[in-house]
């Protein structure tokens, strides 16, 4: 997952390359926490070109990342000259490290700055933002414009959600999938338990004496993980005003499907010291059958240089649970600064960003999977051979968001520390989840 560390992922995991041009590079990133009442806006879409004296240039910043695929520039561009005249948008480019443009973001929003009008943010942060008072909702002008949210994937709009308002809208996305052996698989698994039989059947024809593999290790991916086997079997840590809601039959499920995995016999017996490191070398060595990974794995494996599965590996969503097939969700989103003195031409230039054009620029020339489910449809992003493969395109929309919550850090601590100490057998699930649940909701409380 890129930003489970550039990915760093806000996650912390580790910063995958960038990826191929057969391959979406995509980033999961570290959070920091930080909270406060937001004081509320008054801005309002007025539809108009400018919002400052008649024939005057409207200038705007937007902020992101390094970008060496070209794509951001092209993006600013394409925007500079269909609004020429009216609008002109700059490109300012922040630290390749997902945590310092976090706390440069802090800085600058909580003194009231303007530096930046538009802003990229990963998915981990927009609760945060928005109850902290730096972002600007967004309901508003999607309601004017009449953009259906349900055009996007669920997990991302998901993330962008916090207390019934929308703060930012989708850009690119990340999520696990499951990568398999197409000469060792028959039949790609649908449910957690077709995957268990599997694995159980295929251990001995690896060489390894181990078929499937995860990440386990007591860091952010572990939490990525648990999200996915706890929402595949119904349970959900936090609903949609922050509330803590971990303490439930389906989260229990969903853990002790998780926790029989780690503890059986086609798992290396070292599962607990995996990350996407450990993940990614086994797989591509040719030790396992499955792997839950991220996108880049799919281009790891046709790595000749490296790999000894090229051309063997298939990808699908992962396997479901008694609800749903759930997916981690990583990527990036895109907000506007609430401090920001031009909102409407902001939101124009959002819009274009992370409407069809923009989303199919960032795709063809970033290699960035889109969050806008038509834009797979187009000719030239198909290309791409993972953006043609509708197995692809499935385990992304399957992708849900991590704890949308302002202190995600926070409760991210817990969840690892608590889920490590059930898999390593110190405590029982409910145990567990009842510590989940208490800690959780005093982190809540005091962050108040």
């Amino acid at each position: 997952m890129q930003t489970l560390s550039v990915l760093k992922r806000g996650y912390t995991m580790k910063g995958k390359k960038l990826l191929s041009i057969l391959m979406t590079t995509v980033m999961l990133s570290a959070v920091a926490t930080g909270c406060s009442k937001p004081a509320p806006t008054t801005a309002t879409p007025s539809g108009g070109a400018n919002d400052t004296k008649t024939g005057e240039v409207v200038k705007l910043v937007y902020a992101r990342g390094q970008d060496t695929t070209g794509a951001t520039n092209e993006i600013v561009k394409q925007f500079n000259e269909a609004h020429k005249g009216k609008i002109e948008v700059t490109f300012a480019e922040m630290p390749s490290d997902t945590g310092k443009q976090h706390d440069q973001y802090v800085t600058v929003f909580n003194g009231k700055g303007t530096d930046y009008d538009v802003f990229d943010a990963d998915v981990v942060w927009p609760a945060e933002f928005a109850q902290a008072g730096y972002a600007l909702p967004l309901d508003k002008f999607v309601e004017k414009d009449g953009i259906n949210m349900k055009d996007y994937m669920k997990g991302p709009v998901q993330a962008l959600t916090f207390k019934g308002q929308l703060w930012g809208m989708p850009k690119f996305i990340d999520a696990g999938l499951l990568f398999y052996r197409k000469d060792l698989v028959t039949s790609v698994p649908a449910t957690w338990d077709d995957l268990i039989a599997q694995s159980k059947s295929l251990k001995s024809k690896t060489g390894s004496g181990y078929s499937y593999i995860m990440q386990a290790k007591q860091y952010e991916g572990l939490v990525c993980n648990a999200t996915e086997f706890i929402a595949a079997y119904g349970g959900k840590v936090v609903d949609g005003d922050g509330n803590i809601t971990i303490n439930s039959p389906e989260t229990k499920k969903g853990l002790e499907v998780m926790k029989s995995i780690v503890k059986s016999d086609f798992v290396p017996n070292n599962i607990t010291t995996f990350t996407e490191p450990e993940s990614d070398t086994a797989f591509i060595e040719g030790k396992a059958a499955f792997l839950r990974n991220w996108p880049y794995q799919w281009a790891e494996s046709q790595d000749a240089s490296k790999s000894k599965v090229v051309d063997k590996v298939g990808v699908a969503p992962l396997p479901k649970g008694s609800v749903a097939s759930a997916a981690c969700l990583g990527g990036w989103v895109t907000m506007i600064n609430k401090y920001s003195k031009h909102p409407n031409e902001a939101w124009e230039f959002l819009k274009f960003m992370t409407g069809a054009d923009g989303q199919k620029i960032t795709a063809v020339k970033g290699g960035s999977a889109p969050t806008l489910l038509s834009v797979y449809n187009d000719s030239e992003v198909q290309k791409n051979p993972l953006f043609g493969n509708k197995d692809f395109v499935a385990g992304l929309s399957a992708a849900v968001s991590r704890p949308v919550s302002p202190i995600y850090p926070k409760l991210s601590d817990i969840m690892q520390v608590e889920i490590s100490k059930y898999l390593a057998g110190s405590q029982d699930v409910d145990t567990t989840i009842k510590n989940m649940d208490t800690k959780m909701k005093e982190a809540v409380t005091a962050a108040k």
